[in-house]
Parts: structure tokens; sequence; C-alpha cells
């Protein structure tokens, strides 16, 4: 598959503006980012790249930012961007219980969880604050019997944690694209709850009504907020409910559209300007 190549220069250059760049160009159909400041580069598929979206998109953003914003467009050959970007990854340790890392990754010390995801085209390796808000999250949530869904799994590590912790089998994962479901499959047999873990490539429409004592969802704020009626449904009563992907700025509008489906807030962690909110259905 060949690829178009999309480099953005920010300036200033940082983590927070990369972030944020990223997180708005989330509706548009790129496949991976890069951040190689002072530029993001971020790839698509050339058969889905479409500029004049592109253009219209960036030039509505360009509007609210606090920083200039030039990019640059070519055709590139196909290559797994995000394996490239991340097969030199170093191991994480997150609240000093979980260990994430690649397979290459030998002698480690042994933490309370070990878990090897290897890189693939999907999101979810640890290293960003949010999946490691969730991680942590997940740590701290009694997860012994419960049924547990995973929804926007990414590479499946919240899913596969979840069973590592006791959750009941299967630990439903859920998300739209078929490259994550597809590592999310081989990181669980690797990890060696492949029979554990339900993978489905799907949306919202797959979540059952009235199922599941938790719901993980780790996708970012526009989608949580259109699906929060789906997760209400879906969560028996006292069920909880971990959310990130969001800025800490978005957790006031999070919890007022939550509230309006009998959820309510139970506390709030942060992580360098992002947030993870844990909510209990009434």
């Amino acid at each position: 598959m060949d690829y178009h190549e999309v480099i953005f220069s920010l300036q200033p250059c940082n983590d927070e503006y990369a972030d944020i760049l990223a997180a708005f160009l989330d509706e548009l159909p790129f496949e991976s980012f890069v951040y190689e400041e002072p530029y993001v580069k971020a790839y698509m598929p050339s058969s889905r790249f479409d500029l004049d979206k592109l253009s219209s998109k960036v030039s509505s953003f360009e509007a609210i930012i606090p920083f200039a914003l030039n990019y640059q467009v070519s055709r590139t050959e196909s290559r797994n961007w995000n394996e490239e970007w991340e097969k030199n990854f170093p191991p994480i340790t997150v609240a000093g219980r979980c260990t994430v890392k690649a397979g290459f990754h030998k002698d480690l010390p042994p933490t309370q969880y070990n878990i090897v995801i290897d890189p693939k085209m999907a999101f979810g390796t640890g290293h960003h604050q949010t999946t490691s808000l969730m991680i942590e999250a997940v740590l701290d949530t009694d997860m012994a019997g419960k049924t547990v869904m995973d929804m926007g799994c990414g590479t499946g590590i919240l899913a596969i944690l979840s069973v590592l912790k006791g959750a009941a089998h299967p630990v439903t994962a859920i998300d739209n694209d078929p490259d994550a479901t597809s590592s999310a499959i081989e990181n669980s047999l690797v990890n060696g709850v492949g029979d554990a873990v339900l993978v489905i490539t799907g949306d919202e429409t797959f979540i059952e009504t009235d199922k599941y004592d938790i719901i993980l969802a780790n996708i970012n704020r526009n989608i949580i907020l259109s699906h929060m009626e789906s997760y209400s449904a879906g969560l028996r009563s006292a069920g909880t409910l971990l959310l990130s992907g969001f800025y800490t700025q978005d957790k006031d509008t999070i919890c007022t559209k939550a509230a309006e489906f009998g959820l309510q807030l139970l506390c709030v962690q942060e992580k360098e300007n992002w947030a993870m909110l844990k909510l209990v259905k009434s």
C-alpha cells in the first residue's frame, strides 16, 4: 500500500503542541504520527488521502491555535510507520506494578504484571500519558470476576491487563480499526490470554445493554461524548466507567454529558495536561 506523508512544521514546537495537532487531526484517516522536532509527520493510505479535506481542516485549526503551522505533502513507499518509530521504544513501568515491554526487551526486573506489546499499526504501547493513566486506573480498580469491555482497544493492552487482574472471561475488546484488532489478537496470544479476550472489529453498536461491570474507553473527547449514552446503557447498576484520551480542560464537559445518563464522577487523575475520569452508574 502506498502512503501520503504530511510533514507539519510547528513554530514554536513542543510536545504539548504536537499532541494538540495530532488530537485535532484525529478525524482524518491518518494511521500514525511521528514527532521529530520541529516536525510532526503524519501518514495516511494514498487511497484515502484528500487534499481538500486536509486543507479545510488545517484552515479551521489555524484560527484557534497558539502556534504557527505549515505543512507539505508527498507520496512515499509502503512502510509500517508505527513500527519504524516504536521498534526501539524503551520499556516502561507504571506505578511500580506493571511493566510494558516489547518482545525484544530482555532481562528486565519483573513486576506484578508484565505485558508484551510488540509495535504494530495500533496506538497503545503505554508511553502516551493517557494509556499510562488508564493502566494505573485499572491497577487501582478491583477487576476480579468483573465483566469488562475495552472500547477503542488499540493494541489490547488494557484488556490484557484486565484479564491478568482476574476479570471474567472473556474481556470484550472493540476497535473500528482492523489493524488495531489484529494487533490486539496477536498481543493477547503473546501474553497467554488469547482465549480470555474477545476482540471485535466494530463500533459502539456492539456494546451490549446492561452487561458490563466495567467499561474502559481511552479514545478522544468527541467520540467519548457521542458514545456516552451507549456506555451508560452497557453498564450494570453501580458499574464503573474509566475514561481518558482528552485534555484536562475537557473534563467538565465530559462530566456534564455523563451526568445526563446517570454517570457520576468518583475521581480525576491528571498527567501533563491529560486527564482520566472514573465514574459510576447510579
